[in-house]
């Protein structure tokens, strides 16, 4: 059974997690205090307060390696680390991070989402660009991770099906090229056919759309396996591919800077990102642990899509406030941007 589940916790998270059991939740994921940023309140305890960007790693390690070991086989570990500059340029802490995890042996890589802030803070400095983007790191134990990729961003298959009405030229062009092309008798009767058929499914909606390539009017695949669609354009003449109408799961996820009114919290992030990554990487009933838990927007996250949370945060003020947040959820829902 597992400690603390449905709770948040104040008080030092190296030391609450060392107190965990191994092997005991499904999903630990946290944006951990940046190094020497912002004032959390904390006076000059917990992460971010180190006088050094070496001291700042080894302690944010340290907490990192207690995830790992509380996270299930089957469990992830997301970090979202932001950088600093020092004397006009960046540090790459976030990746210094990374490397220094993967080399540990404990964890590899699965992912490395890239945040792209739709309101980034606006600089004065001239000779910058503004920073838009911040790393989500995913990390597994093991190969057997729990990854539900029909799940995750899936408001934008359904709009991408919305919006995708079949043109009443659908295939036009492809008959004409069929009846231009090379192809024998018999293997135009056969791509005609094929055509009307991809037609059909477009219609009924069972496809969003397809590609056709035909033999000595379109390029053959580079690289292409034996027994695949290059064998069937060069043996058949044809080759056509269904499109299934679902958007690309890329690494790169867009979403505004949170900003409430009442949230006194000074890095909130946002809560679009992280319900879409419990979608992804756990299941209803799974339990989902935020180490650095802020203002709740984990446990949010979390309790609004029916699965456990436990958070731990060092400042009792923003447990206060984590807990009357999550308290406040009147009703279970997705929220989106």
């Amino acid at each position: 059974m597992c400690k603390y589940k449905d709770e948040i916790i104040a008080g030092d998270s190296l030391e609450i997690l060392k107190g965990m059991s191994s092997d005991s939740v499904d999903l630990v994921i946290t944006s951990p205090p940046y190094f020497q940023q912002r004032d959390y309140g904390n006076g000059n305890a917990g992460i971010g307060n180190e006088n050094s960007e070496k001291e700042y790693l080894d302690n944010l390690l340290d907490i990192f390696f207690e995830s790992v070991r509380v996270t299930k086989p089957a469990g992830t570990i997301v970090y979202n680390v932001g950088d600093k500059y020092f004397k006009g340029g960046l540090l790459l802490i976030p990746y210094k991070f990374a490397v220094r995890a993967i080399e540990s042996k404990k964890v590899f890589l699965i992912n490395d989402i890239t945040w792209s802030k739709l309101n980034p803070t606006p600089r004065q400095d001239r000779r910058k660009l503004i920073q838009s983007t911040e790393p989500f790191f995913v990390f597994a134990k093991t190969k057997e991770y729990h990854f539900d990729l029909e799940n995750y961003l899936k408001h934008l298959d359904e709009l991408n099906k919305r919006q995708g009405k079949p043109s009443q030229k659908l295939g036009k062009k492809y008959f004409e090229l069929i009846e231009n092309s090379k192809l024998n008798k018999t293997e135009k009767e056969n791509a005609r056919k094929k055509l009307k058929e991809a037609i059909r499914l477009v219609y009924s909606g069972e496809i969003s759309s397809f590609r056709m390539k035909i033999r000595d009017v379109h390029k053959l695949a580079y690289g292409g396996q034996a027994g695949g669609r290059n064998d069937q354009i060069i043996n058949n003449g044809f080759t056509i591919i269904n499109i299934n109408g679902k958007k690309l799961k890329k690494d790169l996820i867009e979403s505004p800077v949170e900003i409430t009114k009442d949230n006194k919290h000074p890095a909130v992030y946002p809560l679009y990102i992280i319900q879409e990554l419990i979608k992804l990487l756990t299941k209803k009933g799974d339990i989902v642990l935020d180490p650095f838990n802020g203002s709740g927007t984990t446990c949010i996250a979390a309790k609004s899509l029916k699965r456990h949370y436990i958070g731990i945060d060092i400042n009792p003020e923003y447990v206060r406030l984590a807990k009357e947040r999550v308290k406040n959820i009147k009703y279970e829902t997705e929220l989106f941007i």
